[in-house]
């Protein structure tokens, strides 16, 4: 295979698969490789997220990428148009958008073992026309989140003659002005838009909520002319102002959280929700389960808008959507132009078809261990040379940008030996997959995590396979570099040879080393000087 010119092929243009096509013309100086993008521009979730309101929850300056910090932001958290715009001034910087294939979904991706290759089905979203490529190495980066759920289970959702709509498909053209507007779901997505949308003393909106949400303050703070040009302008000012957000962030989740402590956290969050809501809601806003077991959601003006007059919470339960509104589990009757669904994502499916060895699927690896499953979120057994961003219990309480390009960087270290032709796969193996993941699943089990029904476990209530139960550091260390021991390699009989001439090159320097100190202690430095320095001249010899 060393005479084929590697090809690789990234699934997804968010911000996760335009890192790593940055990553790969910047570290390895690699350009033959395809991104495919079902939709028609750059940006993933910043791309079809264009609700109003729609923000960062962390602070932008850890949403930024590493290697190309950015000055000029207006708050402490991006807004979605300006977060855009970042990723398409990357786009630009890198020529990546040569490398794009836009309105491009892939269907299937299958392993010929025989040519060591996969053979990558796309479909043309809008003419259905498929075509067939072929890749050496392949890069989801699709997320766990891409598939918006539409909750079906609710009878009558197909009835509705108004407008409807997922909050991650909102219509650019939709106006809501003196409309009735359902809000099914209060978390991450419905607790920014709300705000936005009632703004209009004219649109009324009630948004329904079956289970109350931990919230805490998330305010955004405006950057003066002054703090930008520091940025700017003043080398290290703006990685000092980075790397204090990540050690404000990171630092408080390695301190012990015993029952006072949680107590505690519980008590702040309390207190915080009752003193920024209404009296008459107080019975309804204080969640059952512990603060973390889903996520805290970050309150950048929900709860103050919930003393709008045209501002209504119903705790009622939904019974029947018909066709001019929403029956409750009361019998009300609630009419409505517009109903829009805040209900998350699909996580527990993989979103297309992938086959390895002997006929594996990561689908079927899924089901058989009872829910989405990889080897520290990034690769699956049986699946040679294919690698996950952002893939099962990457869920971290620190930036998803960070967790990316820590997984970008361990994902390059696995591929770089493929690209330069010096190995022909590697695959994760199974024992130390399947030792890492009860491992994880043993600390979920102790965390908040399993207290509650959430997306992020199989079937609301079984296997946790969204969270990652440690603090940040922890994954960093996890991904620094590969344990080769872990992997199968196959065709790498050159890069075996150099990793261990690298080896003996490494213990002999070693080696020099403690005996020039031993020389030095034992007084005879003078005499053995000329030998090591020359031991260090041979063992530089490429």
């Amino acid at each position: 295979m060393s005479e084929i010119q590697r090809r690789v092929a990234i699934i997804g243009a968010g911000v996760a698969g335009l890192a790593q096509a940055i990553a790969l013309k910047t570290k390895l100086d690699f350009h033959d490789f395809t991104i495919f993008e079902k939709g028609s521009e750059v940006g993933g979730v910043w791309r079809a997220n264009t609700y109003p309101g729609c923000s960062s929850d962390v602070e932008i300056h850890w949403y930024s990428l590493s290697t190309d910090l950015f000055p000029y932001w207006n708050k402490s958290h991006g807004l979605q148009p300006e977060i855009q715009a970042y990723w398409i001034d990357l786009s630009r910087k890198y020529d990546l958008y040569s490398h794009i294939a836009f309105n491009t979904k892939v269907l299937s991706a299958e392993w010929d073992d025989a040519k060591q290759q996969y053979t990558i089905v796309a479909e043309d979203v809008f003419s259905g026309k498929r075509t067939t490529s072929v890749a050496h190495v392949v890069i989801s980066a699709h997320g766990i989140l891409e598939a918006p759920k539409i909750p079906y289970e609710i009878p009558g959702v197909r009835k509705f003659q108004g407008t409807s709509f997922h909050s991650a498909q909102w219509p650019s053209s939709i106006d809501l002005q003196n409309k009735r507007v359902a809000v099914i779901g209060n978390a991450s997505s419905g607790a920014q838009f709300v705000p936005s949308v009632s703004e209009d003393p004219s649109v009324e909106v009630v948004n329904f909520i079956r289970t109350p949400t931990w919230f805490n303050t998330r305010p955004h703070i405006p950057y003066s002319d002054t703090a930008k040009w520091m940025f700017a302008n003043i080398p290290l000012v703006m990685r000092l102002h980075r790397a204090w957000i990540m050690f404000w962030l990171v630092a408080p989740l390695h301190l012990p959280m015993n029952d006072r402590a949680l107590q505690k956290q519980r008590d702040a969050l309390t207190k915080y929700i009752l003193d920024n809501t209404p009296d008459r809601y107080h019975s309804h806003m204080i969640p059952d389960h512990p603060p973390g077991c889903k996520r805290i959601v970050a309150d950048s003006g929900y709860l103050k808008s919930l003393s709008r007059s045209n501002v209504t919470l119903n705790f009622d339960g939904i019974d029947e959507i018909v066709e001019n509104g929403i029956i409750t589990k009361t019998g009300e009757m609630l009419p409505f132009d517009v109903i829009v669904y805040a209900t998350g994502f699909i996580g527990e499916r993989f979103p297309m078809h992938v086959r390895g060895l002997n006929g594996a699927t990561i689908q079927g690896y899924y089901d058989a261990h009872g829910g989405p499953t990889a080897y520290i979120g990034t690769a699956i057994p049986d699946m040679p040379n294919f690698y996950l961003i952002n893939g099962p219990n990457t869920g971290t309480r620190a930036s998803a940008l960070f967790i990316a390009e820590v997984q970008v960087a361990y994902i390059l270290r696995l591929i770089e030996p493929v690209l330069t032709g010096s190995a022909s796969l590697f695959t994760i193996k199974a024992a130390p997959t399947d030792a890492y993941n009860a491992k994880l699943q043993e600390g979920l089990s102790r965390s908040v995590h399993v207290h509650c029904h959430s997306w992020a476990r199989t079937n609301g209530t079984d296997k946790a396979f969204y969270p990652f139960p440690w603090p940040s550091t922890v994954w960093w260390w996890l991904l620094r570099r590969p344990n080769w021991d872990h992997y199968m390699a196959v065709g790498a009989e050159k890069w075996v040879w150099a990793r261990r001439v690298k080896a003996i090159k490494k213990i002999l320097k070693c080696g020099a080393v403690l005996t020039l100190l031993w020389s030095y202690m034992s007084g005879s430095a003078q005499q053995t000087w000329w030998w090591v320095h020359h031991w260090f001249q041979c063992l530089s010899i490429k």
